[in-house]
């Protein structure tokens, strides 16, 4: 292409760049369908990364004060985790919903309809959340032995599971209600939302754990208060903001009612995002219950792995969350090539960054986990998968990309259809062999995970690149 058709330079002066970078910060009006494609995930991945970083900024912070109390603490943690991953697939499956929902809507410039599902979405989230709490309140006890707690757990921890599940309406509000802000485009209020509430999260941990100051003592059970504290204060902003009105979306009163037809499109879009999360979260259900018959400290090591992971994959959610909303609003403007841009783009950063954090994983992968817990054993635990993680990690940047292409489309059912697939039938009874019948313990679940889910992604990936990509144009 000759140059003169570019209307402005591709790599624009520093102070372009800070200007850019303030202006993702704060949120804009763009439209996202009209700009340049790098400038468009510039502007939604930053607030969707430093979202998501903040999140896990939480998770390890609480983690590190839970270790104060030992590995049955951290265990503790673990095991509810288990419970509330179910809670997280239909919150984390639902979301995805609703961002292709809404994205899709503002793409077709139907800012009315984008309102009328995000009531409905909400509406949802509470239903969604009513059976887990009473679950969580009435049969605390019973969920934590049916998943092998040991002993210090029964006694101290069952409180913990209570306000952990027993609140979680205000988990999935802020799952629910971020995913409207994102599709919408208003990734940076999405971001500043989380930040309040990991603030607030972060400020509480040391003061109820501990009983700093005038605060009681409270242990583990303060780490669930703070938690659910500082997530209420956050679903209060979001619903302020909603109704005084974001960027790109503003929910009237007028719209608080009950829409059979937009509550209808969501479940049937929804289905297929939750049956996918949940088939990945009951897999590391199963995961879990074997890590325990293996000890506590296999769990508190895992349950460190885990967290370091996450906060470690959080920029790359961010991009792959941005190409959710890019997916939806191209599609909804009747771009699909640009749709199939933005995939091919997002993923190559990916690619790169999880790349630079394998190498880290391989030779500071003990160094990691000792920051957390000083149980020899426990850091042994934590750094072999972290170890075993290194080998593939950049792998997951095509994964998560090119599934959020699906989930952003509308498209819940391929990924869905490769998760059960590589996680039940495949990793489930694999762990099983290596760590029982082949007596590898521990590394028997590891390696078994690093089957699974790097051979999920290559074959995503492969799908993917076989024409998938041409025909997302889905119905929501």
């Amino acid at each position: 292409m000759d140059q003169n058709t570019h209307p402005i330079s591709v790599k624009p002066p520093k102070r372009n760049i800070w200007k850019a970078l303030l202006e993702a910060i704060k949120g804009t009006e763009v439209d996202y369908t009209k700009i340049s494609l790098k400038r468009a995930i510039f502007l939604l991945a930053v607030p969707m990364i430093l979202e998501l970083v903040m999140e896990s900024t939480f998770a390890l912070v609480d983690i590190y004060f839970v270790g104060k109390l030992g590995a049955s603490a951290v265990a503790t943690v673990g095991l509810t985790e288990t419970y509330l991953f179910l809670l997280y697939s239909i919150g984390m499956g639902l979301s995805m919903a609703v961002t292709a929902i809404i994205a899709r809507r503002i793409g077709e410039k139907k800012g009315e309809n984008a309102s009328e599902s995000a009531v409905q979405s909400i509406i949802l989230a509470i239903l969604s959340a009513i059976p887990f709490s009473i679950a969580g309140i009435f049969y605390a006890e019973e969920l934590l032995t049916l998943m092998g707690a040991d002993s210090w757990t029964l006694t101290y921890g069952t409180s913990y599971l209570q306000w952990m599940l027993g609140g979680n309406v205000v988990i999935m509000l802020l799952f629910v209600i971020n995913a409207v802000f994102r599709g919408a485009g208003d990734a940076a209020i999405a971001m500043w939302v989380l930040g309040i509430a990991n603030a607030i999260n972060i400020v509480l941990d040391p003061l109820l754990i501990f009983g700093w100051g005038p605060f009681p003592s409270m242990g583990i059970e303060g780490a669930a208060i703070a938690s659910n504290i500082g997530r209420s204060v956050g679903v209060i902003v979001q619903l302020w903001i909603l109704f005084q009105g974001g960027k790109h979306i503003q929910v009237k009163f007028s719209q608080l009612y009950w829409n059979t037809k937009a509550m209808l499109t969501i479940i049937k879009t929804s289905m297929g995002g939750i049956g996918q999360m949940i088939i990945g979260m009951t897999s590391w259900i199963f995961l879990m219950r074997i890590l325990a018959d293996i000890g506590s400290e296999a769990v508190a090591g895992s349950t460190i792995a885990l967290r370091i992971m996450l906060f470690c994959m959080m920029p790359a959610w961010g991009l792959s969350n941005a190409a959710t909303t890019l997916v939806g609003q191209n599609l909804g403007a009747k771009d699909p090539q640009r749709a199939e841009s933005s995939i091919w783009k997002i993923g190559k950063y990916n690619m790169f960054f999880l790349l630079l954090v394998s190498v880290v994983f391989y030779f500071f992968n003990e160094t990691l986990i000792g920051y957390f817990s000083d149980i020899p054993e426990v850091i042994k635990v934590g750094g072999k998968w972290l170890e075993i993680l290194s080998y593939s990690f950049f792998i997951y940047g095509w994964w998560m990309v090119t599934t959020q292409a699906f989930n952003g489309s509308g498209d819940t059912t391929t990924p869905t259809k490769i998760n059960f697939v590589f996680f039940w039938l495949i990793q489930i009874p694999l762990a099983y062999f290596l760590a029982i019948y082949q007596d590898w313990g521990y590394s028997g679940v590891f390696w078994a995970v690093f089957f699974s889910e790097t051979s999920a992604g290559i074959f995503t990936l492969w799908i993917f690149t076989r024409g998938k990509c041409r025909t997302l144009l889905i119905s929501i």
